[in-house]
């Protein structure tokens, strides 16, 4: 079977894009047709002849452009091989064989394409999920125009239930959106409205309940929306320019047996051409030699071998894509699959990716509501991400509100903040911040540090009235999933499991152990993570690297197979990634490493059934014991069988 599965053809295509198999159906037609008027009637055998010449024509008509092609690039391949056996089967009298063998070898042609088609359909079904116009409002006024026009900070209009035309931002409304298409999220997502649109960060940095892509489905509700990207720059068209090229990053087996065919080919020709010759050297007649030589030229023809990986792999990715995942060729299909350690980045990979309030210790007999009350008024009043996370933390746990008994709040570089609450001053901050303001802290406050510190938490002291009155500690907690995400990679088949982190080794020590990590290593600079991906290497052969595709872009590129999380809206995460999981989702990964798998076995079970039938057939043909026909049945059938099981990774579940 050929490999330039994807190649446009240029012949005419008569009964649209299934000509192909239209042609394999009427070829077995017109075989059926010449085989039982040869068999039940007798008439002169120019007719049943005539219907067997017509069936050779259906029957190899796409073959031989396809065999015409490689010969003029100076290449002979499997086509013409099928075309060579054909017309020799006709010579030596064996019609119906001949055109039994076309008709197999068009319909396993049919068949990989629609495989192929099936496959590559279900990945770039994406673009046909954007919609053309755009509903635009400029001046005051509503205009509909092609998507294309649409320019950078233009506002669209989403009515309910319809396609978001481009990739941006709410700025008006609430609803809710699938985004299936890209995410393979199965749930619809939550969308409001951005308060501030002024100094706009990057589209990927952008809280995703207020970015919304093209192609995605609004809910119920009306929304507007900023545009933030060009329709040529959206996630839905850089994610089909990826699909377009995943033909080019061909896997391991895939070149290997491109290798192999090179070479097979021209010496099957020549095995062929040298068995026409048998009846020099032993007692058979030139008719039997040349019958031998043409059984031969159909069972060595490697049909099934040709198609074994191309199948699989393109049926894997569509399969991937399914669930929001892009796999970015055959390459890294493979690699995956023999990967058994994996280096993971901490922040909004393994974790929330926003710390969250874990303790709040009134000490000194400090009332508890007076304590978390005075830390809400201070935090409140700053900017820093953090205070913004303890004081909506402190809300949601305490149900309590600002009064504004807080002024005066000033931030101190390094240390913490210091504010005036009640006309006293309170300072919030670790340390060093207590020692500037001559705060004494005891030996029992420093312990109670100590073990929160331990556990991976940040810790900050609260002082009022120049006294220690309690703590307060925050965490960037594991996602509710990775626990479970953690264990089904090791159901897969992942021995080795290591968290690379910037943060300080306690707080990795301790979501390493809440999550069930092998090992984690901190304190490290992007160039360390380098250096950490090399000895694994070393250690592993091959690893993954999981991060934002972001920071870790120098650890990722050096790894096997780099996987970007979240990579939906993100250039950097879709460039550098081999895989991307669409979604935020970690819990896709085992998914992804046992689709790998299964394609895995797949590939080795093509490779088997394909090569076994060559090696099963060759040596009993050159014997002589078995007829062309029984050949041409096992070997196009074992292609078939070989197309077939590559289609069931399109209907891949994990156990």
């Amino acid at each position: 079977m050929t490999t330039s599965t994807t190649q446009k053809h240029t012949y005419i295509e008569i009964f649209g894009k299934k000509t192909e198999l239209y042609f394999a159906i009427l070829c077995g037609f017109f075989l059926l047709t010449g085989f039982l008027i040869e068999r039940l009637i007798e008439i002169p055998e120019v007719i049943y002849k005539t219907a067997y010449l017509i069936s050779y024509l259906f029957g190899g008509y796409f073959v031989t452009i396809e065999a015409v092609k490689k010969i003029g690039k100076g290449g002979f391949d499997i086509d013409f091989l099928m075309i060579a056996a054909a017309l020799g089967a006709m010579y030596i009298g064996s019609w119906a064989e001949g055109a039994l063998l076309l008709f197999l070898f068009s319909l396993g042609h049919a068949l990989e394409h629609y495989a192929m088609h099936k496959a590559k359909k279900s990945i770039e079904a994406l673009g046909n999920l954007s919609p053309t116009t755009a509903l635009v409002k400029r001046n005051g006024t509503l205009h509909e125009i092609p998507v294309g026009e649409l320019k950078i900070k233009d506002v669209i209009i989403i009515k309910p239930n319809t396609k978001i035309s481009a990739d941006g931002v709410v700025i008006t409304g609430t609803t809710s959106v699938n985004q299936a298409p890209i995410t393979g999220e199965s749930i619809p997502v939550d969308k409001t409205e951005i308060l501030n649109t002024k100094r706009l960060p990057k589209f990927s940095a952008i809280d995703k309940k207020h970015t919304v892509f093209a192609g995605t489905i609004n809910g119920d509700h009306s929304i507007e929306v900023l545009v933030l990207k060009l329709s040529k720059d959206s996630t839905v068209a850089r994610l089909i320019k990826m699909v377009s090229e995943v033909e080019t990053q061909k896997s391991p087996t895939q070149r290997l047996t491109k290798k192999f065919e090179k070479w097979y080919v021209p010496i099957v020709l020549i095995v062929v051409f040298l068995l026409c010759f048998s009846y020099v050297v032993i007692d058979e007649t030139f008719e039997e030699s040349l019958y031998r030589a043409i059984t031969v030229l159909v069972a060595a023809s490697p049909c099934a071998l040709a198609i074994s990986t191309p199948s699989a792999v393109l049926s894997g990715i569509a399969r991937a894509a399914q669930k929001g995942v892009l796999i970015k060729g055959g390459k890294a299909l493979e690699d995956l699959g023999a990967i058994k350690a994996i280096a993971f980045d901490k922040t909004g990979t393994l974790t929330e990716g926003k710390p969250t309030l874990k303790n709040t210790i009134p000490l000194n007999n400090f009332d508890e509501l007076t304590f978390v009350q005075l830390v809400l008024e201070v935090e409140s009043l700053s900017n820093h991400p953090l205070a913004k996370a303890i004081a909506k933390d402190l809300k949601q746990h305490y149900q309590i509100e600002v009064t504004d008994k807080a002024s005066n709040v000033k931030a101190i570089q390094g240390k913490g903040i210091t504010a005036t609450y009640e006309n006293d001053k309170v300072c919030i901050g670790n340390v060093a911040l207590m020692e500037s303001e001559a705060i004494q802290i005891t030996t029992s406050v420093i312990e109670t540090m100590e073990n929160l510190l331990q556990k991976g938490e940040t810790v900050m002291l609260v002082a009022y009235q120049q006294k220690i009155i309690g703590l307060i500690s925050v965490m960037d907690v594991p996602r509710k999933t990775a626990k479970s995400t953690m264990k089904r990679l090791q159901e897969v088949g992942i021995k080795f499991m290591i968290m690379l982190t910037g943060d300080h080794q306690n707080v990795g020590d301790a979501i390493a152990q809440q999550i069930g990590l092998s090992e984690a290593r901190g304190n490290l600079l992007p160039e360390a993570k380098v250096v950490e991906i090399k000895k694994l290497l070393k250690n592993h052969k091959k690893v993954a690297m999981v991060g934002d595709g972001v920071n870790d872009a120098p650890a990722m590129a050096l790894s096997t197979v780099s996987v970007a999380m979240g990579a939906a809206g993100s250039d950097v995460a879709l460039e550098v990634a081999d895989v991307a999981l669409m979604s935020d989702k970690i819990e896709n990964l085992p998914f992804v490493f046992g689709l790998s798998t299964a394609s895995k076995k797949i590939i080795k079970q093509n490779i088997w059934i394909s090569l076994g039938m060559v090696l099963f057939l060759v040596p009993i043909t050159i014997l002589g014991l078995t007829n062309i026909g029984v050949a041409v049945l096992l070997h196009e059938g074992s292609t078939i069988v070989v197309v077939l099981n590559a289609l069931r990774l399109l209907r891949y579940e994990m156990e």
